[in-house]
């Protein structure tokens, strides 16, 4: 192994299409997995950086790596698994917790959860994974893991005879969500393993379940499929992008669940995540405020995370802003004091023009704003098409949206992105009517 992490940190920057080529030329090496390693730790870096920068890791399938959780999504998981672990009266008195994930894949979950909880244990379907990754717990100093490899079905499998011994407070399981032909689903039922037939056998092993399925999956469905049992329902964003949408079930549960929407900062967990916390009934006897946007004005645009939970009438009320249409999920106030604490939660824009949308204002915005970002929401037109009727191309902060307001119909507002430096500025130096200085 000592001759292969050499080979691999060697030709960590190589172009690995002419090493397997010249495979020859290194008859000691394992060729296909220093690839496999080199391509790996290229997907990890800035992604799981302590893992990259560790190069005595193996990593034995590309596809693993690409999949994994981040270290910032992984880290947020360990403090909800402990959050989990404690909820329960039993462990209130400091008793110390365990964990079992049944799909530990390249061990990133694993080794995160290892930091926070006294055992973990890991286990992996495929072998390769799972003997690397005993590889690597080593060399990370991960001896609280104990490393399985076994199949986890309902039939020949069960968690409960795997985990017999063992006894975790909280089984977390994250399905493969491609099909055997390597096809993406979406499903429950056709990933694997499959939740919906392991959930009773699990919850005689453990109380607490935790599940990370598709952050492309419907919430409302999800939880109807999963039963009474589901308790809490996080979806993360991490780096503008929505990553994990994670279940809570608990088997002593039997009440509504509840949403929160979690926005973690680039520098989490040194910094605390932005979240909202609600209930679908919340949401739905919500009624928003709506009220019409003007020039000098912020425009919110929510992020992902808000906007996967479907917090669409909440978000206003919660965070003191008014809506432009009940299915135009854009929100605006004319507080410069909320602007820092929305940043976290989102998009800042400050209003610089608002027109009608209509031919010549449209033209008038292309003209006055050459290089924008533009989106279309919730009008007759899409971005696309909205973007070349203004003849604008991408760049500097200007954005032009297209908009619909339920008060005063479609609009076309000029705006400019604000971000943390603009706090420190004079909000003075934008014209209410025109262009603004970049």
């Amino acid at each position: 192994m000592e001759k292969l992490a050499e080979f691999i940190s060697e030709h960590l920057h190589d172009d690995t299409s002419r090493l397997l080529l010249a495979r020859g030329r290194w008859p000691d090496i394992d060729m296909d997995l220093a690839v496999n390693c080199i391509e790996s730790r290229r997907k990890l870096k800035g992604k799981v950086q302590e893992w990259y920068d560790e190069p005595g890791l193996i990593f034995p399938v590309r596809l693993s790596a690409e999949q994994c959780s981040s270290s910032a999504t992984a880290c947020y998981k360990a403090f909800l698994a402990e959050h989990i672990a404690h909820s329960s009266g039993s462990l209130l008195d400091g008793r110390a917790w365990k964990i079992a994930d049944l799909t530990g894949g390249l061990g990133v979950d694993s080794w995160f959860f290892s930091k926070r909880a006294e055992k973990v244990f890991y286990n992996e379907m495929q072998t390769a994974l799972c003997e690397a990754a005993r590889h690597n717990f080593k060399i990370l100093g991960a001896t609280n893991i104990t490393v399985s490899n076994s199949m986890v079905d309902a039939e020949d499998s069960a968690p409960s005879d795997l985990l017999a011994s063992f006894c975790p407070d909280i089984i977390y399981i994250d399905p493969a969500r491609r099909s055997e032909s390597g096809r993406k689903v979406f499903l429950i039922e056709e990933c694997t393993p499959d939740v919906l037939t392991l959930k009773d056998d699990i919850f005689r092993t453990a109380r607490h379940l935790l599940i990370k399925l598709s952050p492309m999956a419907d919430i409302t469905m999800a939880c109807k499929r999963l039963g009474s049992t589901c308790r809490e329902v996080h979806v993360v964003a991490y780096g503008g992008e929505c990553k994990e949408l994670l279940i809570w079930m608990d088997r002593e549960w039997d009440s509504e669940y509840s949403v929160t929407a979690v926005e973690l900062q680039s520098d989490y967990p040194a910094s605390e995540p932005h979240s909202l916390r609600f209930s679908p009934s919340q949401e739905q006897e919500t009624q928003p405020r709506f009220s019409v946007p003007s020039a000098g004005m912020f425009l919110f645009e929510p992020g992902k995370a808000l906007m996967k939970a479907g917090a669409f009438n909440l978000t206003g009320n919660i965070l003191g802003l008014d809506k432009l249409g009940r299915s135009t999920h854009y929100y605006i106030h004319d507080s410069e004091e909320k602007l820092k604490m929305l940043m976290g939660y989102g998009k800042s824009y400050r209003i610089i023009r608002c027109t009608p949308l209509d031919k010549k204002s449209l033209k008038e915005a292309g003209k006055d704003f050459p290089k924008a970002e533009v989106t279309a929401r919730n009008i007759s037109m899409d971005t696309d098409t909205l973007r070349k009727k203004a003849g604008v191309t991408s760049g500097d902060d200007a954005h032009i949206f297209g908009l619909k307001s339920d008060l005063s119909g479609n609009l076309i507002l000029c705006t400019k992105r604000m971000f943390e430096k603009d706090l420190q500025t004079d909000g003075n130096q934008y014209e209410a009517s025109g262009k603004f200085s970049l």
